[in-house]
């Protein structure tokens, strides 16, 4: 199992780095914000430009450096120690947010729209830098936990950060708090960054020159070597695509739709905020630490679902509300809250699991620099949401609520796709559920799964659900081989090729040779494979022989062999407890199931008898 969310924030390879990006993210958006409601409620004699061109100004230099600056920034955080370049950066923070402290004293808005350049620049430094650093002070099995505690601070810093901007700006001396709130945000940013333990190089080979094209070019072509790395970056973009949309789209849609105020805005702004925040914690509960991609196909749906379903719950006429009591105490509104909350909590849900599928799947010594490409996706995409946005509500004159229409309809393409990619995951993930709805499903010893590389794995054969128990218990998918009558059946032989299923037939010499064969060359790609070496369901709930199958896999394929013994399994719907698997009604009580996972058994060691002995020692020491 995972470590728990709230056990990394009790330690120092993790806590610091959580609350220098906590900082970091906050101090952007108390800064970003608060500028644009001075400009906002600015008199016509302070601007030279007017707001609504300083705005868009502001907006496009915020956005620009992304495209100048990440790919070189994932190059220097490839090639430097990580944790000394955070402070570097950090310490830029502070010098930029002083000379705004010094823009927003001198009400010069020339410097603050500059500053809001060099802003972007340094969230572009250390966007990669943040991402990349994670694998490396944290085990493969706590990615997910740290992830989901990356996103759900991320998220609340951007709502409490809009929070306080709103704060700063009508407070009485607005310009003196917003210049010293900065600067403090900045400072504590850098003290905990110095905190931060030590994070080697990755590749300190890496030649570094300054050219943003050239950079970004290599940069690009990274991703394209991995055709899953780069369906990832374009699979979270379109997150980032669907979140910057919703979010620029909150404070119109609020006031020219349900007759709201600003106050009303931050309701809905935090409802969002704490369902993104809600949802990656969430996912790690799901997923049980583990990269569940079959995650990301259902709360994609669900981001559809409920997209669709907030269109329909917005009232046909709102009457204004006098103030934000009267909003959210409006029944009527009610449902459309529970939309945007859950809008919110199926993103979380979406995004965690990309951000670790990438982080693990990138090469240590070129992971910045993957995570710089997926910055420059990141910003494309979000500036298509800017062009959608225009062109939908001003040259189409769509409604608000048409446009999120829209983004539903053209989400559920994106489910559809993810639906074709992963049905073999998003089984699993269903199978996950019902099986531990139906049953108390309990696992020992999953950390002796191999987290690469090939091995044969062996297991008492108990009942019908035994190969749905292992996957579940896997971190990684296992091919079973399995009796050709189920495994060809016609409603699910396209599933089972999708799986890797092997079919056999004992009575078919052709076939069990060529079973032998495939089993041969998922071993050799690295695959893990399952056999059940009593070649049948035991009739009795006790271990049966094992046959010679497994002597003959290792004479040509010299893997590690890993044994697993099922308990209590035996009694359950799906065993022959009954004389007959599958007969008359299941019990409604959720029956104890265990997996017993043993240690790896080299293969000059193993064999059928050692083996046998093996798994019948897991099944007596199973325990919940």
């Amino acid at each position: 199992m995972s470590l728990a969310p709230q056990h990394l924030l009790k330690t120092r390879r993790f806590f610091p780095y959580f609350a220098t990006q906590f900082f970091g993210a906050f101090n952007d958006n108390i800064f970003k914000n608060t500028l644009l409601l001075f400009v906002a409620f600015a008199g016509a004699d302070e601007l030279t430009i007017t707001s609504s061109l300083f705005i868009n100004l502001a907006a496009g230099l915020f956005i620009l450096p992304f495209f100048l600056f990440s790919a070189s920034s994932g190059i220097l955080a490839d090639k430097l120690e990580k944790s000394r370049l955070i402070r570097k950066i950090k310490l830029l923070e502070i010098i930029i947010m002083t000379c705004g402290a010094i823009g927003f004293l001198t009400n010069s808005y020339f410097i603050l729209l500059i500053l809001l350049f060099l802003m972007g620049t340094q969230s572009a430094l250390f966007g990669p830098v943040k991402y990349a650093l994670l694998p490396q002070h944290l085990k493969e099995k706590e990615l997910v936990a740290g992830n989901a505690l990356v996103e759900m601070g991320t998220f609340i810093a951007i709502l409490l950060g809009t929070l306080l901007a709103g704060v700063i700006a009508s407070s009485e001396h607005s310009r003196q708090l917003a210049a010293a709130v900065v600067v403090i945000i900045a400072i504590l940013g850098y003290f905990s960054s110095c905190s931060i333990p030590y994070a080697q190089a990755a590749d300190a080979s890496i030649r570094f020159c300054f050219n943003p094209w050239k950079q970004t070019r290599k940069t690009l072509s990274i991703c394209k070597q991995d055709p899953i790395i780069q369906i990832t970056i374009y699979v979270i973009s379109w997150f980032w695509f669907l979140g910057a949309t919703y979010l620029t789209q909150f404070p119109n849609f609020t006031k020219w739709t349900l007759a709201g105020n600003e106050s009303a805005v931050s309701w809905l702004l935090a409802l969002f905020s704490i369902g993104i925040a809600t949802g990656s914690l969430l996912c790690e509960r799901l997923s049980f630490g583990r990269v569940e991609i079959g995650i990301v196909t259902f709360s994609s749906f669900g981001i559809s679902l409920f997209g669709y379903l907030l269109t329909q719950c917005v009232p046909e006429h709102p009457e204004p509300q006098p103030g934000f009591v009267h909003f959210i105490s409006d029944s009527t509104m009610w449902p459309l809250f529970a939309c945007v909350l859950m809008i919110g909590i199926c993103g979380g849900l979406f995004i965690v699991p990309l951000y670790t599928l990438l982080q693990k799947r990138a090469r240590p010594e070129e992971r910045a620099q993957v995570i710089a490409a997926l910055n420059i996706y990141n910003s494309l995409f979000m500036v298509g949401s800017a062009i959608l946005g225009i062109v939908c509500l001003t040259v189409i004159k769509m409604s608000i609520a048409g446009l999120f229409e829209l983004l539903a309809l053209l989400n559920l393409v994106v489910f559809f796709y993810l639906l074709k990619k992963t049905p073999v995951y998003t089984l699993r993930v269903i199978i996950n559920f019902l099986l531990r709805f139906a049953y108390k499903v309990r696992f020992k010893g999953t950390e002796n799964f191999p987290a690469q590389g090939a091995a044969l794995i062996v297991c008492n054969h108990v009942s019908y659900l035994d190969a749905l128990l292992l996957n579940i218990a896997s971190p990684r998918l296992i091919r079973f081989v399995m009796e050709a009558d189920y495994a060809n059946n016609v409603l699910i032989r396209k599933l089972m090729r999708k799986a890797g299923v092997i079919p056999i037939c004992a009575s078919n010499a052709k076939m069990v040779k060529q079973a032998f064969n495939d089993v041969g060359d998922a071993l050799k790609k690295g695959d893990l494979v399952c056999i059940f070496p009593e070649g049948k369901l035991t009739p009795d709930g006790e271990l049966q022989p094992f046959l010679r199958g497994t002597d003959i896999i290792l004479r040509k394929n010299p893997v590690p062999v890993i044994p697993i013994g099922l308990k209590g399994v035996w009694g359950c719907y799906f065993s022959r407890a009954k004389g007959q698997a599958c007969k008359g009604f299941p019990r409604l009580r959720r029956h104890p199931l265990f997996i017993n996972v043993g240690e790896a058994v080299d293969a000059v060691h193993a064999n059928s008898t050692r083996l046998q002995t093996d798994v019948e020692k897991l099944i007596k020491e199973a325990v919940s």
